[in-house]
């Protein structure tokens, strides 16, 4: 579960040690042009995900860019982009509950008021009776659909330019200050290193997405899986956090291989106090001791169904669990995506 940053406990102390993920975007971004440039003609219109093709995905993770260089880099919010930062492609419902969507929306649309107030243009606008899920995911697809005249060539070109922007903006990001909301994590604002990881993993998913499509296997690498791991992991207290148990009690995941580690959750106690929306499980309580639920999962596994890849039901055929079946059943619902 490395690199990890030394940064003095915050508000978001539940989440557990912040991760420095800074380093693995110019190694990330690398690998994704390399693996673009080998692809064939016919490779760019293989399905990567339901309903998108290898192009389309890669026109989805420029979008992404773009994205965030207007936002971080620029401050330039104009296009909506407040929910669409965390709307992927495999997973295509919305994690958080119903209050927190509201909450997002209404934040949306104050900041197009101030918008409007200061002059600037504005952004595409909730349709009637959409919530944050479907307008993200309908966003995306006007991306994807505006850029299908782009060559696979010219999106490649584009995407190293402006990819390459991103990777140099993270390395000077100040991990500590506030950031996008994470709702999988149940973080909003988030710390810029969960936003930061979070990022990664997002371009490290959809690079192996076009990896598989084209009849490659997982990149095995422990520099970026470990750290891509770890991010997903960080969703643990938020999948619990509707799982009554004693102070104390332990829920642990451990992922095995040289990319895998160990994360404990523990209800209850000083350690969960920060922790939203009344949840009462946290990554910063004491990992030792006897958990109550030992969930034991490969890294393939692990990833996959973190993005739904795979349904908890084929994890848990997978796993080796110890201990309370019905806690084990409740962490193996972990999600790490806008789902």
């Amino acid at each position: 579960m490395d690199p990890q940053l030394d940064v003095s406990p915050t508000a978001h102390s539940w989440l557990g040690p912040p991760i420095d993920a800074r380093p693995l975007f110019v190694p990330e971004h690398a690998a994704l042009i390399a693996t673009l440039r080998g692809l064939t003609p016919a490779d760019w219109g293989r399905e990567a995900v339901p309903g998108w093709s290898v192009r389309d995905v890669v026109a989805h993770v420029l979008g992404d860019c773009y994205g965030r260089l207007a936002r971080h880099r620029d401050g330039h919010w104009e296009g909506g982009g407040e929910g669409r930062r965390e709307g992927g492609r495999e997973g295509r419902r919305e994690g958080g509950r119903e209050g927190h969507q509201e909450r997002r929306r209404e934040g949306h649309q104050e900041r197009r008021r101030e918008g409007r107030r200061e002059g600037r243009r504005e952004g595409p606008a909730f349709a009637p009776g959409e919530d944050l899920p479907a307008y993200i995911h309908r966003i995306n697809q006007q991306w994807v659909d505006a850029h299908s005249r782009v060559s696979p060539a010219a999106l490649t070109d584009t995407l190293e330019l402006i990819g390459g922007q991103v990777a140099r903006l993270f390395a000077e990001s100040d991990p500590a200050a506030p950031s996008l909301g994470v709702s999988w994590a149940g973080a909003d604002p988030a710390p810029m290193w969960l936003d930061s990881a979070r990022e990664l993993t997002e371009y490290w998913t959809h690079r192996q997405q076009i990896r598989h499509a084209t009849g490659q296997r997982t990149d095995p690498d422990p520099r970026l899986l470990s750290v891509v791991l770890d991010t997903f992991l960080r969703a643990l207290p938020h999948t619990l956090r509707e799982i009554a148990a004693p102070a104390g009690t332990q829920v642990r995941i451990h992922v095995t291989g040289p990319a895998g580690g160990t994360w404990s959750a523990t209800a209850g106690g000083t350690w969960s106090a920060t922790a939203p929306g009344g949840g009462n499980w946290s990554l910063a309580g004491p990992a030792d001791g006897h958990p109550a639920a030992l969930v034991r999962l490969d890294a393939e596994t692990a990833w996959r169904l973190c993005v739904r890849g795979i349904e908890p039901a084929d994890a848990l055929t997978r796993a080796e669990i110890e201990g309370d079946h019905q806690l084990a059943e409740a962490a193996c619902r972990i999600v790490s995506i806008v789902y």
